[in-house]
């Protein structure tokens, strides 16, 4: 290149997180304690002491779709994850209908949260200090807080991760060995893994809210830019996060259920389902933890939120270099590294739904979270189904030396769950909302609408603007290289993948959609 490195425009900050950095970023956005203390006391309510093993039942799903994922991670290398990976498999029109999805799904899973941020920091503040605190306010200073942890460099993001993830995991793990101490309410049982009382009917409603404790574990992909060494980091980082978490979640319950009894969990579940976890706490190891868990749930909150916000700018970044977003979302902060103009758009586009929920008086749990988070764990969801489908007809049209049981086996199996999964809480949808009817089919039907208008997107893109639609998700040109240098033409990041990028070298397999 003739221009020197100080005349290049700044690009996302390479080489930067570990194995350990991805991992705090992907199980921080499924936030651990929130999803303990919160969602499985009703989970113990719906299936009975058999909860734990629909944790499992899920991480292992998960685990398998990770198999032929991690293995396509190693061959497209292009940062629009998700739907790059979809439309390589499955061609351009579902890539760019995945692509809308996923901003979608990202920005349903995050922006719904502020409303539990609100209203568990105002129920902590009650419960601790007798404070009544309104909502709205400490929503903004939330979003104001995660616009500046996204803004700031991915290794400080990092860093926050890591300490707030150890404080929620850390005040669960003494939840469980103060009940291991001290032997349960009757001694340690095994009765939770029992086919009696795991074959029930209630545990159709115990996967569909397990499957949407792992939301967020797909995002490893997103980081490949910033990671170190990623053919190898990405893997071992989804690995980590899915077995984490399926392992530690169906632990965690089972140490629950061992503190009031098999015979008398789901009682003190259904007469207490928000108190379960503290009381439990109370018990075994003092008040004075109980006030700890009541913290780290808002902490624990305030992590999710920035793990996605980081990937949701990734993705913004990503379709700002494909040129079907607005350019100025491609701006890289000179200093940080971060790509702070699609921050800074993240963020009011969660203020103006934040404001608008809290001008119609709506609750910020009920209405603000469910019927905001609904459709973005139903898109993600999607998104993991149309993946594992791009992992087979990827791998029947490129050359590789793959075995079957990565690029056939894992990833049929793989769909089939998925599918299952995605039925599962699609029917069970008014568990997660207690809404009307009217409510519910809208929700639901916000994924297939959305998919639908992708693909009359991509349709449209391909009349107007060929020369966008026929770069889409390729591959980056420098072969072995996760971030080449700046096209002068976008001068976007110095890992971008422009859109008007020369031709794949060679010796880099052709895409399987260069002829969409």
């Amino acid at each position: 290149m003739s221009s020197s490195a100080s005349d290049e425009p700044p690009g996302l900050r390479t080489g930067t997180l570990t194995t350990a950095d991805i991992s705090f970023f992907v199980v921080s956005a499924a936030a651990p304690l929130t999803v303990m203390a919160g969602v499985a006391p009703i989970a113990l309510v719906l299936g009975g002491i058999g909860a734990p093993a629909g944790y499992l039942l899920a991480g292992i799903t998960l685990a398998v779709f990770a198999v032929g994922f991690t293995a396509m991670s190693r061959h497209v290398r292009s940062g629009g994850a998700f739907y790059a990976y979809i439309a390589q498999g499955l061609g351009k029109p579902l890539g760019i209908a995945a692509a809308l999805v996923a901003m979608v799904g990202y920005n349903g899973m995050e922006i719904g949260v502020y409303g539990l941020l609100g209203s568990a920091t105002a129920d902590t503040a009650h419960a601790l200090w007798g404070v009544d605190l309104p909502w709205l306010p400490i929503a903004l200073a939330g979003l104001l807080l995660i616009w500046y942890g996204g803004y700031r460099s991915i290794d400080f993001g990092a860093k926050v991760l890591g300490v707030l993830l150890v404080a929620e995991t850390g005040i669960l793990v003494l939840l469980a060995a103060g009940v291991l101490l001290k032997g349960g309410a009757h001694g340690l049982s095994l009765a939770s893994f029992a086919p009696g009382n795991v074959l029930v009917p209630g545990t159709a409603a115990v996967l569909a809210f397990a499957f949407s404790a792992f939301t967020g574990f797909e995002s490893t992909v997103i980081y490949r830019r910033e990671a170190r060494d990623p053919a190898r980091t990405i893997p071992r980082a989804t690995y980590i996060a899915v077995g984490f978490l399926g392992l530690f979640y169906a632990f965690v319950v089972w140490t629950v259920i061992q503190a009031f009894g098999d015979d008398r969990v789901v009682e003190a579940a259904a007469g207490d389902t928000g108190g379960l976890f503290f009381a439990a706490i109370t018990t075994y190891v003092g008040a004075w933890a109980a006030d700890l868990m009541h913290v780290f749930i808002v902490t624990s909150i305030l992590a999710s939120l920035l793990a996605f916000h980081n990937a949701i700018n990734r993705y913004g970044l990503a379709l700002a270099e494909e040129g079907v977003v607005p350019a100025a979302l491609g701006r890289i902060h000179p200093r940080h590294r971060s790509p702070y103009v699609a921050g800074i758009v993240q963020t009011l586009l969660g203020a103006g739904v934040v404001l608008g929920f809290a001008a119609a008086g709506a609750d910020p749990y009920t209405q603000l979270l469910l019927w905001v988070n609904t459709p973005g764990m139903l898109g993600l969801m999607a998104l993991m189904l149309l993946a594992a489908l791009a992992v087979v007809r990827y791998f029947r049209r490129v050359p590789h030396q793959e075995g079957a049981l990565r690029t056939l086996v894992a990833p049929v199996v793989a769909a089939v769950l998925l599918a299952v999964a995605l039925w599962l809480v699609a029917s069970k949808v008014a568990l997660f909302t207690g809404a009307s009817t009217t409510v519910n089919t809208v929700l639901v039907a916000v994924v297939p609408a959305v998919l639908v208008l992708g693909l009359l997107l991509a349709l449209r893109l391909r009349r107007t603007r060929p020369e966008v639609y026929a770069q889409f998700a390729a591959e980056p040109p420098t072969e072995g290289a996760d971030a080449p240098c700046p096209h002068p033409k976008h001068p976007t990041s110095s890992s971008s993948t422009s859109a008007s990028a020369p031709p794949v070298s060679p010796a880099t397999p052709l895409s399987p959609s260069a002829t969409d």
